[in-house]
């Protein structure tokens, strides 16, 4: 496929139950559950996530949770409890693409920020508008946004591994990603940390 450009390309060896559920609640695909490994590869121009859906699926035994067509750009996530038929439609995405894994963009950290001891009302309209765990008034709340969107999915799975926070929201697609997590103080500081190592070990090249 000519003139695609690979803007994420993310592994993530086990999801974690709380994004599992978020995914499971929120996508119209076939739903993955805790454990399973999963991979997240957003491209542009977003049309062209038809044709890497197709080859990711013909190639290996995965099945597609998540595939999102935007203007600009387009996720796709497939996910199967072998590591190696992710991983193996990930390799086959990227020979059909013309490109290496080390051409994917380097996530950019846009934006990220902690609210310790949120007051009720903040609490409140938060919860309007999430999709996931109920943020309470007193707890800290951790918010990141990155570019490109996919990679927030890789920074909520490794802050679920490494601190008992909730997961209130994550957007893993769109021209910013953005992730929404709650808890005590010293777990959020924890998350935040885990989060933010996660996204600065992705290699890759800067976006123009």
């Amino acid at each position: 496929m000519a003139d695609i450009t690979l803007r994420a390309f993310t592994f993530l060896d086990s999801l974690q139950p709380q994004l599992a559920s978020f995914i499971g609640k929120t996508a119209r695909g076939f739903l993955p559950i805790p454990g399973m490994a999963s991979l997240f590869v957003e491209i542009a121009p977003g049309i062209a996530i038809n044709r890497v859906t197709d080859v990711a699926l013909k190639a290996h035994r995965v099945a597609p949770a998540v595939q999102v067509v935007e203007r600009a750009y387009g996720l796709l996530e497939v996910h199967d409890v072998d590591q190696g038929e992710v991983l193996g439609a990930g390799d086959a995405i990227l020979k059909s693409l013309g490109l290496q894994e080390r051409e994917r963009h380097r996530p950019k950290i846009v934006s990220n920020q902690i609210i310790r001891a949120i007051e009720p009302y903040q609490a409140q309209i938060i919860n309007r508008t999430s999709q996931g765990m109920m943020l309470l008034p007193g707890q800290s709340l951790f918010i990141l946004e990155t570019e490109p969107a996919a990679y927030v999915a890789f920074a909520a799975n490794e802050a679920e591994k490494a601190a008992r926070i909730s997961l209130v929201q994550i957007q893993p697609y769109g021209a910013f990603g953005r992730l929404w997590l709650s808890g005590p103080e010293s777990e959020i500081d924890s998350a935040a940390q885990a989060a933010l190592a996660a996204l600065e070990s992705i290699e890759g090249v800067d976006a123009k």
